[in-house]
């Protein structure tokens, strides 16, 4: 059985066991920072386009994700139309640890322990590389669009304003 690294997250152990590659970006994470996702932008010195936060959402009939650049917001309208859903709103913050797994503002769209819909924005495109939450505060992985959206079975949709 391959040993598991101290700091292996269920994020970088699926990216691992999916064969896919990444890079860990690992920073000292402030507890006084108002935005989990410009922490992690002004720390690692990289676009806010290109930084994606990981977001849950309620559909009322359960919870999806939805991952947006940090320079932007999350349209519920675009994503409410991308699940095929009338309306959906922010998920109770503990319902979206409880669900996926991880601490908010740790929130990674790779290895949650339940796996839900996944929009990611479009946008995502743009880049050979984004990066997203690795699986707790301080931690950021790089990876490619494509195998974000094939490790998450996501979909992409323009859902950021």
């Amino acid at each position: 059985m391959p040993r598991r690294e101290p700091s292996g997250t269920p994020a970088t152990v699926t990216l691992t066991a999916a064969g896919v590659p990444f890079s860990q970006h690992a920073y000292e994470h402030d507890p006084a920072a108002r935005s989990y996702g410009q922490e992690a932008v002004d720390a690692l010195g990289l676009p806010a386009e290109q930084m994606f936060k990981t977001l849950l959402v309620d559909t009322g009939a359960g919870l999806a994700v939805a991952v947006v650049p940090v320079a932007g917001s999350l349209d519920l309208k675009a994503m409410a139309t991308a699940l095929g859903v009338k309306r959906v709103g922010m998920a109770d913050p503990a319902a979206a640890q409880r669900s996926s797994g991880y601490v908010l503002g740790g929130i990674s769209p790779v290895g949650q322990k339940r796996p839900l819909p996944t929009v990611i924005d479009g946008s995502a495109e743009l880049f050979d590389v984004v990066y997203v939450s690795g699986g707790r505060r301080g931690f950021d992985i790089g990876l490619a669009p494509a195998d974000l959206v094939r490790v998450t079975g996501a979909v992409l949709a323009d859902i950021a304003r």
